[in-house]
């Protein structure tokens, strides 16, 4: 049995979920916030971390290769191998070049901290450059890679929506609204494991900000 460890309203979290549902795998969740996890697991204190058979795995990518290689259908990566790096390619920039540069205006965005101007100026700088760049490797048709459910996806629905709305709260618009992003996660909000995903993402986000604040 593997048992995944984190929280819901992680996206990282919820990326390595959805793959576990896709691929139809039994798996039980263990609730850990950041500051109370399992540090034989997750040596930095992270989350997802996943317990296996075999011992733990931490970092939400080796996880989503774990799951697909012990576990190859159905397929979320394709088994051509350049089509399989093709997916990879948008992870790669889903999450290096997109959410963790629009990470940097959470704070502000989403739990009422603040952002310097000059760190909005760069990173606003720096996203429209990337979000350009993505848009030239995006398919949206129907899938962010083509016509198969991947791991892309498992990725793009649950960093998306953020990026979308740390831009817009930060800037007064969305730096995603010239690529068919709205369309393809309405699609996509229609697959039941998309709809859990977002059901229980929506109940831990209240869980967590009804936290009391460490002191």
């Amino acid at each position: 049995m593997l048992t995944l460890c984190g929280f819901s309203a992680s996206n990282y979290y919820n990326k390595v979920k959805l793959a576990l549902l896709e691929k139809g795998l039994p798996f039980t969740e263990e609730l850990a916030w950041v500051g109370e996890t399992d540090r034989s697991a997750s040596p930095l204190g992270k989350v997802p971390y996943l317990r296996t058979p075999e011992g733990p795995l931490c970092e939400s990518a080796v996880m989503a290769d774990y799951i697909e290689a012990a576990h190859p259908q159905p397929a979320l990566i394709p088994p051509n191998p350049y089509q399989a790096a093709k997916v990879r390619e948008l992870i790669t920039f889903l999450e290096l070049h997109l959410e963790l540069v629009a990470r940097n205006l959470y704070p502000q965005a989403f739990f009422g901290g603040t952002v310097s101007d000059a760190a909005k100026e760069k990173v606003g700088a720096q996203l429209e450059k990337n979000i350009a760049a993505f848009g030239q490797l995006a398919k949206f048709s129907p899938y962010v890679g083509g016509d198969t459910f991947t791991l892309a996806d498992c990725a793009a629905i649950v960093h998306l929506p953020l990026v979308s709305s740390a831009t817009k709260i930060i800037y007064g618009r969305d730096f995603l609204a010239n690529l068919p992003v709205r369309e393809y996660l309405a699609r996509m909000g229609e697959r039941p494991h998309v709809q859990r995903i977002n059901a229980d993402r929506k109940t831990n986000t209240a869980e967590m900000l009804a936290r009391p604040p460490k002191r």
